[in-house]
């Protein structure tokens, strides 16, 4: 990124990326601030070249307007439809078969009118009311990873305690995942979000491919034990005899782990990350532990000034177009930087700084557009519940190392904490 370093905020934008050695989307951040350069290239209105997760190289947009204008076009830009990554080409892999395995049945990595036609199947589930009916269950699953917490004793890992168990709970719950087959799908899970980069051995790729983390014989023990879950909805009334509006197995497979992963590692970060944000900031922690009314507002800004995911998913665009007066052309690979594009100046002032008091924003946590999180209000729900039930279980939470120790997971998709040992 030679050029960046010497931007001044008052330059005129260029029309083309700048720097000719992408730098890694994943080490846009340090901790939970963004990078100068990063900071600077937004605030400057220059693109950038990155490289993602999964070792695509793609022009990095970063400003507000930009990446919603990106998000909510979606006859400009296509994510079905972009190239695999080069990784996995060069390792042999067959490209039809990644696109196939990437985009069926997957909500996220679908255009319209795939994606319409499954997201109205699935819609009902993820509705303020339905959710609101979740409520009481997802507090006895908070309860119960405190209890553990309580019973283990300081320190305790939060992840692993509570980040983890709770949202992975609810979301295998939701999807009807036997609870003696819960650790290995969450295990599973955790593998294809942290080893899926373009450093990951390719045996080990290919593993995870083939073995996936939802697989078919979810589908099959649905079909043996009819349920009232997500799946056993959707085989009840749009399985393959189904001739109209019907969904595959293949697709229920490709939906299931969708829902699986988005499901539960964003808000398993949001929770560890969330912690972490509110001890820096005590006065506001006692608000989010005292006073319920506070709580909404607090989960909005929360969402906001973190920014779980690094970048949303490379989209390849379809036309010349044009954003924030930068000439994009057909066949080029765009990627938003929602965590910048969350913190900037033109949507929030002073937004590097965390405060759960100032009214919300439209973030972009959850995306925009047709792609926006189908899950949004169950996340939502799951932290306005967890952080008071946290800080009220353990008024004297505290760090249990110096800050300086914390590992923070590097190269991968959601901005991540492997652990955070606390104490109280």
């Amino acid at each position: 990124m030679n050029s960046a370093h010497h931007l001044t905020a008052g330059d005129d934008p260029p029309a083309q990326p700048v720097g000719s050695c992408p730098m890694a989307l994943s080490h846009t951040r340090v901790g939970l601030d963004l990078t100068d350069e990063v900071r600077l290239l937004r605030d400057s209105g220059q693109l950038a070249r990155v490289t993602t997760a999964f070792g695509q190289e793609a022009t990095m947009i970063s400003r507000y307007d930009e990446v919603r204008a990106q998000l909510a076009d979606t006859t400009g830009f296509h994510v079905g439809t972009v190239p695999p990554p080069p990784v996995l080409v060069d390792g042999g892999f067959d490209a039809e078969s990644v696109r196939r395995r990437r985009t069926v049945g997957n909500l996220i990595m679908l255009d319209p009118p795939d994606h319409t036609r499954l997201r109205r199947m699935v819609a009902s589930w993820f509705t303020s009311r339905r959710v609101e009916r979740m409520r009481p269950r997802v507090v006895e699953i908070i309860n119960a990873a405190l209890d553990a917490m309580e019973q283990a004793g300081p320190p305790v890992d939060l992840v692993s305690m509570f980040a983890k168990p709770v949202p992975v709970t609810v979301i295998c719950e939701l999807i009807g995942v036997p609870e003696a087959d819960r650790e290995r799908f969450r295990e599973r899970a955790s593998r294809a979000v942290e080893r899926s980069g373009p450093s990951t051995p390719l045996d080990e790729l290919r593993r995870l491919g083939e073995a996936g983390w939802v697989s078919h014989e979810l589908i099959a023990h649905h079909r043996e034990h009819p349920s009232d879950d997500v799946i056993g909805m959707l085989l009840r009334e749009h399985g393959a005899d189904v001739k109209e509006n019907g969904i595959t197995d293949d697709e229920l497979v490709g939906l299931a782990n969708a829902l699986l992963i988005a499901g539960h590692e964003t808000t398993t970060q949001m929770l560890s990350l969330g912690t972490l944000a509110l001890l820096h900031h005590p006065d506001q922690l006692a608000l989010v532990r005292d006073d319920p009314a506070a709580v909404p507002g607090a989960v909005e800004e929360l969402l906001r000034y973190i920014g779980v995911l690094h970048g949303g998913f490379v989209r390849i665009a379809t036309r010349d177009t044009a954003l924030g007066g930068h000439e994009i052309r057909a066949g080029d690979l765009v990627v938003p930087a929602l965590a910048a594009a969350n913190r900037d100046p033109r949507l929030i002032e002073d937004g590097d700084r965390l405060d759960i008091t100032r009214p919300p924003v439209s973030h972009l946590a959850f995306g925009h557009g047709v792609h926006f999180c189908i899950g949004a209000p169950l996340a939502r729900m799951e932290l306005r519940e967890a952080f008071p039930a946290l800080f009220n279980r353990f008024p004297g939470l505290r760090l249990a190392v110096p800050e300086s120790e914390l590992d923070f997971a590097d190269g991968t998709t959601v901005h991540a904490l492997r652990s955070l040992p606390v104490t109280w």
